[in-house]
């Protein structure tokens, strides 16, 4: 593991250079593992039952599961956005979870976190704007009119402060784990890293996805509702 973002590919389209790092390169790859899970889980599913058992009863106890937590978040009333957050859930998970296999987690990179943020902040507006239309708009402006500076700054804060609470506890994770294997023998490289790694990896990723959600569910319905 290292702690640099490597360019792997510079491609050049029509005299534009497009860099390829190792951040779009891993993202990639957490993509395509999630797309072929979802296509195994769809064709698996082809024979629905109505009593589930085995497989279906996994799918349906994790998307039930989610679905419930969603839903209590955001209220019944804007729960129909819960599918995208189990995206972004499972996305933010498998790039923790990944990085057991050495595979440097994009959430590890502020741009994929930033875009991640970015997204919940475009959604938060629509939402706002969608459910409280001039309402919403008035809040900027409320208490008085003088205010809004503070309110666009605020709410402007929301997806850099999302952002880098999720990115500061990857890379914390992945700084240390380097600076243990560049500083260690290579004798003292078995065992004790694997525990590095669940705690890191498994438990802190586990942690920071669920705070990175919950958090973004929360700002949607404060302006929503």
């Amino acid at each position: 593991m290292i702690l640099n973002v490597d360019n792997l590919w510079v491609l050049n389209l029509a005299g534009v250079e497009v860099w390829i790092t190792e951040t779009i390169f891993n993202t990639w790859v957490i993509m395509l593992i999630l797309i072929v899970i979802a296509i195994i889980t769809r064709v698996k599913l082809r024979n629905f039952k109505v009593v589930p058992k085995g497989f279906q009863n996994v799918i349906e106890l994790i998307v039930e599961s989610f679905d419930n937590f969603a839903s209590n978040s955001l209220g019944e009333s804007l729960s129909y956005i819960s599918p995208w957050f189990f995206m972004v859930f499972a996305f933010v998970l498998s790039s923790a979870w990944l990085s057991v296999f050495g595979i440097r987690a994009p959430t590890a990179d502020w741009a994929t976190t930033f875009a991640l943020a970015f997204a919940t902040f475009l959604l938060m507006l629509f939402m706002g704007f969608r459910h409280r239309k001039g309402e919403y708009l008035k809040s900027f402006f409320s208490p008085h009119p003088i205010f809004f500076p503070l309110n666009l700054v605020g709410e402007l804060a929301k997806p850099i402060s999302l952002s880098f609470r999720l990115f500061g506890n990857m890379l914390s994770g992945t700084i240390i784990l380097t600076l243990y294997y560049g500083l260690t023998p290579l004798f003292v490289q078995f065992g004790i890293p694997a525990l590095l790694h669940a705690f890191f990896d498994i438990i802190v990723g586990a942690i920071q996805t669920y705070i990175f959600v919950i958090i973004s569910l929360m700002y949607i319905r404060n302006v929503a509702s």
